[in-house]
This record gives C-alpha cells, sequence and structure tokens, in this order.
C-alpha cells in the first residue's frame, strides 16, 4: 500500500523507481515554488567583494589560481589531446576565453556560494556555455525536492530552464556545503561577514580619524565665569573656525590657538588603547582564513603559520586551489559527459607538473618513484606518476 506522501505526490510505484526517500518530505513544503537565495547577495558582493580590499585580493587570488590550472583529460589510463570537452574550456562562448570563463566560475562560489552555468545545444551536442548571475537565479523545486527547474530573471523578464531537457540539462548549479539548507551553498563570504563588518568599520573609522585632523575628539570648555556662556554668534564662529582650519588631512597637527576662557579636555581613547591596528590586522586574517589564503600571500602582518612565502603559497595551491579547480572540472565533465556516447570512462585531472608552487614537490615525487627501479616496475612507475602504460605494453596485453 503506497504511504500517505505517495498519495500525496501520486508515486504510488514508488518500489519502481530509484529516488530518495527524503526527497518528498523536502518537496512537501516547496514543491514547485521559487526559492530565492537566502542571502542578500548585493550586499556581501557590495561590503567584501568591491569595498574590503582583503576580500577582494583573496577572491581574485584563488580565482586566477584556479582559472590557470592547467586541465588534463583521460580516456582510462590514455591521456586525450582532443576532445569537445577541451575544446569548450578553451573557448566556451564567443565572448569569453577558458581562463575568464573559469574565473567567473570560482568568484560566483566565493561570493556567493552557488554558481550555475547554462549550456546551448547545437544537434544535441553542447556548443556554448555562460557562467550566469547568482543573484538572478532561483530553485524551482519539483516532485522529488530537488531542482526541476531554474528561474533567471533580469528586471520583469524571466526565463524558466527545465532540468528535462536530453541530452544535457539546461543548468549545471554548483555550490559549496550548507549545512541548514538543501538547495544553495554557503559562500567563504559570508563565513567571514563577522569580519568583514570589523575589518570595514576599521577603515571606516581611519577615514574619519583623518577628517578629523587625525587626532582624537574632544570639547572647548569655556570657563569665563560661573555664569558665562558664548553667545549664538561667538559659537557659530568658532566651530567654523575649528572646521576651517584644524579639520582634514591637510591641517594635521596645525596648533590650536585658545582664547582666554577657552580649554581642550580631549574625550575619545587613542588608537593604540583600544589596540585597534591590532583588531584590524586580526580581522583581515580572520577573512583570509574563510577563503583558505595564507595572510602571508597577501602581506598581512603577524602572521607566523608558514615558515617561508615559498611554503605558504605550496600550501594554498595544495589545500585550496587544487581542489576547487578540480571540483568545477569534474561537475563539468559530469554533467556534459551524456553528449559524448564514447565518454563513459572519461575523466579530467589537473596537471600537477606544471604547477609551479608545487614543482619541489613533484620533483620530490619524481625522485622516489624513479629511485625505486628494483622495487617498482616500468608501467608501476609509470603509474605512480600518473601516466598509463606504454602503448606497445598495453597493445601486447
Amino acid at each position: 500500500m503506497p504511504s500517505l506522501l505517495q498519495r500525496w505526490f501520486g508515486r504510488a510505484d514508488q518500489r519502481e523507481v530509484k529516488d530518495s526517500r527524503a526527497g518528498p518530505l523536502i518537496a512537501f513544503y516547496d514543491q514547485g515554488r521559487p526559492r530565492w537565495t537566502p542571502r542578500d547577495y548585493a550586499a556581501l558582493a557590495r561590503e567584501g567583494y568591491q569595498k574590503n580590499a582583503v576580500a577582494f585580493r583573496c577572491v581574485r587570488l584563488v580565482a586566477e589560481s584556479v582559472a590557470s590550472a592547467p586541465m588534463l583529460l583521460f580516456d582510462g589510463r590514455r591521456e586525450l589531446d582532443e576532445h569537445p570537452f577541451l575544446a569548450l574550456m578553451s573557448a566556451p562562448n564567443p565572448r569569453d576565453g577558458g581562463a575568464s570563463f573559469l574565473e567567473a566560475i570560482a568568484s560566483y562560489l566565493l561570493v556567493a556560494g552557488n554558481a550555475y552555468i547554462e549550456s546551448v545545444l547545437v544537434d544535441g551536442e553542447p556548443r556554448e556555455l555562460y557562467a550566469l548571475r547568482p543573484d538572478r537565479m532561483r530553485v524551482v523545486p519539483g516532485v522529488g525536492g530537488w531542482a526541476d527547474a531554474y528561474d533567471y530573471t533580469v528586471e520583469a523578464s524571466t526565463v524558466r530552464f527545465r532540468q528535462d531537457r536530453a541530452p544535457v540539462p539546461s543548468i549545471l548549479h554548483l555550490n559549496f556545503f550548507h549545512p541548514l539548507d538543501d538547495h544553495y551553498g554557503l559562500a567563504p563570504m559570508e563565513a567571514a561577514a563577522s569580519a568583514l563588518d570589523i575589518h570595514n568599520a576599521a577603515g571606516q573609522w581611519n577615514k574619519a580619524l583623518l577628517d578629523n585632523a587625525a587626532r582624537p575628539s574632544g570639547a572647548l570648555v569655556y570657563a569665563a565665569g560661573d555664569h558665562a556662556h558664548l553667545s549664538d554668534a561667538q559659537f557659530a564662529r568658532l566651530k567654523a573656525e575649528l572646521e576651517e582650519n584644524f579639520q582634514g588631512a591637510v591641517n594635521a597637527g596645525r596648533p590650536l590657538l585658545l582664547e582666554g576662557g577657552l580649554d581642550w579636555k580631549p574625550l575619545s581613547l587613542s588608537p593604540k588603547d583600544m589596540d585597534f591596528i591590532e583588531a584590524k590586522a586580526a580581522a583581515a586574517r580572520e577573512i583570509a582564513l574563510a577563503f583558505g589564503v595564507p595572510p602571508m600571500l597577501i602581506g598581512l602582518p603577524g602572521d607566523a603559520t608558514y615558515a617561508n612565502y615559498q611554503e605558504a603559497n605550496r600550501a594554498f595551491w595544495r589545500q585550496t586551489v587544487t581542489p576547487l579547480a578540480l571540483r568545477i572540472a569534474r561537475a563539468l565533465l559530469q554533467w556534459l559527459k551524456p553528449a559524448w556516447p564514447d565518454a563513459r570512462n572519461l575523466r579530467a585531472e589537473i596537471d600537477l607538473d606544471q604547477i609551479p608552487a608545487l614543482s619541489e614537490e613533484r620533483k620530490a615525487l619524481w625522485d622516489r618513484v624513479l629511485s625505486a627501479g628494483e622495487v617498482l616496475s616500468e608501467d608501476e612507475r609509470r603509474s605512480a606518476l600518473g601516466y598509463g602504460a606504454r602503448a606497445s605494453a598495453a597493445s601486447d596485453g
């Protein structure tokens, strides 16, 4: 007998269909209703990418490195020099080259936690790929609880991309893991939001300090007599003179001449008392940590995690760039595979031997493998280095 959920959704033949048992529960509350990204993407992009130099540099450094990672395509153990997938990756559309296309995908993932790629088919084969803005896209869940379609909205116009198109679905949705959302990813920019607020507020405080004579504010105390007060005209003149002659960076350090009865009383704490500089530096390091960028690579002071720049750069490529580049490449290949009948055994890899930051690490691996000639056969050594068996040996087998 079908369950209650199966009767609601018309899935009496559940035993004959491979599907998630939890999917209908997700669909129960949002089936067919487009769900907007639950964060303010514009605010994250504006306050993080546009206004914060540390976040901007982290996103650019990761995205540019991902775009520059050399991609390899294998059919089993055999490396392919030519394939439609490689052609698409080098020239995805008339407007973008391969590097700018991958850079946009990585940047969207870092800022929004989501990236959307549209495929254009000609005679059933993908010929163009486009990276779409995440803030304009919304998921339309279906009966199974997962995306049946995507709505892309620009001003008052909306285009619906259905996912039942053969052989390749219209949209590839890449997203980072989010522990509290079924459809949208968690962006590193959002995880760093508190540190971004602190860093931006510190910058604004520093700017206001410069605008106000680069010194803490205080008060002019008039003590001419117990019942004496400045007239409105005297107060206005004194205020105008202070703003004109003693505020702004050009007037920094200019001596203040006080008339009889006026006394200057500093009110604010100094930057040293507030530990202002260290708080800003700590926030900057936390932002870099959220993006997986060693602070040393972007010139942040006070970081002694790595012994030198080369070690930090090697860790950056090994722990941040290579996993993200592999994830994007393999997701793209898995998405496009149905368009090519002979693509079953295709797999994408990153050519670690062509990454300068990993040259010492790869050299040590080559030395260890090549020196093990008495223990490993030639094909075993080739396999350890990421190569297949020799063509002659493969044909003999």
